[in-house]
């Protein structure tokens, strides 16, 4: 071998000095966990829960449409406005337009919600659900989409679980989280 092939060999069989890369392995462990928990409280902190009962009366303007392929199958339109009886998070009034496919037990829909705060603000959902009409039951998904003044930005999903009236109104508890726009 020649003197510079020694070098080579000697150099690379050093390598790293015996512990010092395990020290900074768990140093670098410890500050990805610790940023990671920042991350994860400042998240947890930015959501609120939303918890409200509404009670919507019979829709104000409804049009059905008979699809006529089976007996007690109809689309319809519905719009209609909701009074909150208890809401966690401001709400106060709401007004919905929604699309519906009927069938004889049951029933989906999708549509919007704009609910009006005690501030006067607005908060924009969209919502898709279903029904049984003959057990009075019904149940949603929501999101928020937007909103306006101290509203605007912000976002939020839940559920509603609702009871249908005997007056065409209904009933509905909703819960969910939600974040403020920045």
């Amino acid at each position: 071998m020649q003197p510079r092939d020694k070098t080579r060999l000697l150099v690379y069989s050093f390598g790293p000095i015996p512990g010092q890369n395990s020290i900074l392995e768990m140093s670098m462990r410890k500050v990805s966990v610790a940023i990671y928990l920042l991350l994860f409280a400042s998240l947890a902190m930015a959501q609120s829960k939303l918890e409200t009962q509404w009670k919507c009366a019979k829709p104000a303007a409804e049009q059905k449409f008979e699809v006529g392929d089976v007996a007690d199958h109809a689309y319809a339109i519905a719009q209609g406005t909701c009074n909150a009886t208890s809401s966690s998070s401001g709400e106060k009034t709401g007004a919905y337009t929604e699309f519906q496919e009927r069938w004889k037990a049951s029933y989906t829909n999708h549509g919007r919600f704009n609910v009006t705060m005690d501030n006067g603000d607005k908060a924009y959902y969209i919502y898709e659900g279903s029904g049984d009409p003959v057990k009075k039951t019904g149940m949603n998904k929501w999101k928020i989409v937007n909103g306006t003044g101290k509203h605007k930005g912000i976002k939020g999903s839940g559920t509603c679980s609702g009871t249908l009236r005997d007056d065409g109104g209904s009933d509905w508890v909703c819960t969910g989280t939600y974040t403020m726009g920045k």
